[in-house]
């Protein structure tokens, strides 16, 4: 894996106007502020609660919604405009969550992995625009009868082998994999990572890979990122943030995952987090997890944490976590 940063996130902020009455607009901040690099190569895990904003993140990098601030940066060069903006979708696109609805029921699954080929023209002709969708089918495991095939006419899991075949069709450098698994059966979960795995080393993809399962996410990911709020609040190599959480809600996250060891799972001390999550509408003054964190003193109320390196490749959002870990 390459050390160089295929693509840099500045400072990027997704603002959804809420309409609060008569001339009055609220702000659901739902990405807010957040910084990051994904080395070419590499699969970067981003976790958290449900709502936390992991979605909008990687739909705000593709630019499915344009941001309300901050930078993407493709390869050194920032995507800003109209051109900038259709060169980056053709090396950068998204295996969405739900297979049953992410595939038009009313195209075969040859239309459905041609369409990219034909938005972007990447083919000479109908006999070359087959020979590379029988192509895809095969990498992703399916067979050439099922071409003509629809959607409807498949498992969970073989609908989402078609929407990875049609992830690949232009030959991205990229991938955002929201949820990819999590609306499977666990056997064909596994099977489809596994996958990415394999489609990783053989076309040198890079991933961005949203879930909530942190077991899937720790096998698949060389580091996560763990979001709260729309904020980042820690970033490190997968063992090591799983090891050795060091902000107080990635340690209550990861006190969370199951262990199948009942010796193991009896020593494991789960950590209770109370109260609910704060709306997003309505986010709380100076660090977001204040209002649920144990630790918290009178400057987390007071001042917003900034995402710092305090030990090497180890950034964390939190006043106090020189003393708490």
């Amino acid at each position: 894996m390459r050390e160089q940063a295929l693509l840099q996130i500045r400072n990027l902020k997704q603002y959804f106007p809420i309409s609060s009455g008569f001339f009055s607009t609220q702000y659901l901040k739902a990405v807010d502020d957040i910084s990051f690099d994904i080395k070419e190569g590499e699969t970067l895990g981003l976790v958290g609660e449900s709502g936390c904003g992991k979605t909008t993140a990687g739909r705000t990098i593709l630019q499915l919604y344009k941001p309300t601030a901050g930078e993407v940066i493709y390869r050194g060069t920032p995507v800003r405009t109209r051109q900038e903006i259709a060169a980056f979708r053709q090396k950068a696109t998204m295996v969405f969550q739900d297979p049953y609805s992410s595939l038009d029921p009313r195209m075969t699954v040859a239309d459905i992995i041609g369409e990219p080929l034909d938005v972007q023209n990447s083919t000479e002709n109908k006999i070359a625009r087959r020979e590379r969708i029988l192509e895809l089918m095969d990498r992703v495991g399916l067979n050439s009868e099922h071409a003509a095939r629809y959607a409807h006419e498949f498992s969970g899991g073989q609908r989402q082998r078609v929407g990875i075949a049609r992830a690949l069709a232009t030959k991205p450098d990229f991938i955002v994999c929201d949820e990819p698994v999590s609306a499977l059966d666990v056997s064909i979960q596994a099977q489809i990572v596994n996958m990415f795995e394999e489609l990783q080393e053989q076309m040198k993809l890079t991933y961005l890979f949203i879930a909530h399962d942190l077991l899937v996410v720790r096998h698949i990911s060389d580091r996560i990122a763990v979001m709260y709020l729309g904020r980042l609040v820690e970033l490190a190599e997968a063992n090591e943030i799983c090891d050795r959480p060091l902000h107080p809600y990635t340690k209550a996250l990861m006190s969370a995952v199951p262990v199948p060891d009942p010796k193991e799972a009896r020593k494991n001390k789960r950590i209770a987090l109370n109260g609910e999550i704060p709306s997003p509408l309505h986010a709380p003054k100076g660090c977001p997890f204040h209002t649920r964190c144990p630790y918290a003193a009178a400057a987390c109320k007071e001042s917003m944490p900034q995402l710092e390196e305090i030990e090497t490749g180890r950034f964390v959002a939190c006043h106090r976590v020189r003393e708490i870990h």
